[in-house]
């Protein structure tokens, strides 16, 4: 029998080759999603999974093996299989890098998108605790490491998880290339007054509840800092 009839070819649908394990996975994964299954909350045994489904033991274990892999659900021993929360410090991980001209541009942007979001949040949101925590940090003079925890703080301040494990992923891929600017700039008091200043009016904007006034003073600062970075490489290279 000819595939074509009349100039029109047949048109079939592919049969899946996925493991059974791999509908199962899904399937669970789905319920897990929808929220049949919540945080917390033991799943089914083996067998009563293979009767939901209608499918043997292996295929029910490999499924929970890869939600396992996928951080989903957790195994313990002697008691079953327990849904696990949402981690979102696993959204992100980085890689320690000395990143090149068109990475800092990239990695600035999304600093310039997220940091100043989190200052004007943070100037609508800050405790007397946060207040007091940042004003430690201004005092502090150890290079990096107080410019880190000062945004930190300022993320922080603005009440969102996500966005502070975002901001750890950022500083961590910078780490190298902004230790180096700090070590670099302290021969220069000029660019460390500039920079100890902007902090400063970033601070008493979010004090001050100016949400917009921090939102602005984050750009100009993380503007300057994108700057003298790229010329740094430049210097380098």
């Amino acid at each position: 029998m000819s595939a074509n009839k009349g100039g029109d070819y047949l048109k079939v649908e592919k049969i899946s080759t996925r493991k059974i394990s791999e509908i199962v996975a899904e399937k669970i994964e789905d319920m897990i999603d929808e929220g049949k299954f919540t945080a917390g909350e033991k799943l089914p045994s083996v067998r009563e999974l293979c009767e939901l489904y209608g499918v043997g033991r292996s295929a029910v274990r490999d499924a929970i093996t890869a939600l396992q892999g996928k951080g989903l659900v957790q195994v313990k021993q002697g008691e079953g299989t327990y849904i696990l929360g949402f981690d979102s410090s696993k959204l992100f991980t980085a890689n320690h890098l000395l990143p090149g001209i068109k990475d800092i541009k990239e990695l600035f942007q999304a600093r310039k998108m997220v940091e100043a979001g989190l200052a004007e949040m943070a100037a609508k949101h800050r405790t007397d605790d946060d207040l007091k925590n940042m004003a430690s940090l201004l005092k502090r003079d150890d290079g990096w490491e107080s410019d880190y925890l000062f945004h930190h703080s300022i993320a922080t301040a603005a009440g969102n998880t996500i966005m502070v494990h975002f901001i750890e992923f950022i500083s961590s891929t910078l780490k190298k290339s902004m230790v180096n600017f700090h070590d670099l700039i302290q021969s220069d008091q000029e660019i460390v007054h500039t920079i100890n200043q902007q902090h400063l009016m970033i601070y008493e904007a979010i004090k001050n509840k100016q949400s917009n006034s921090a939102y602005q003073s984050m750009i100009e600062h993380l503007n300057l800092v994108e700057k003298l970075l790229q010329k740094q490489i430049l210097q380098q290279n």
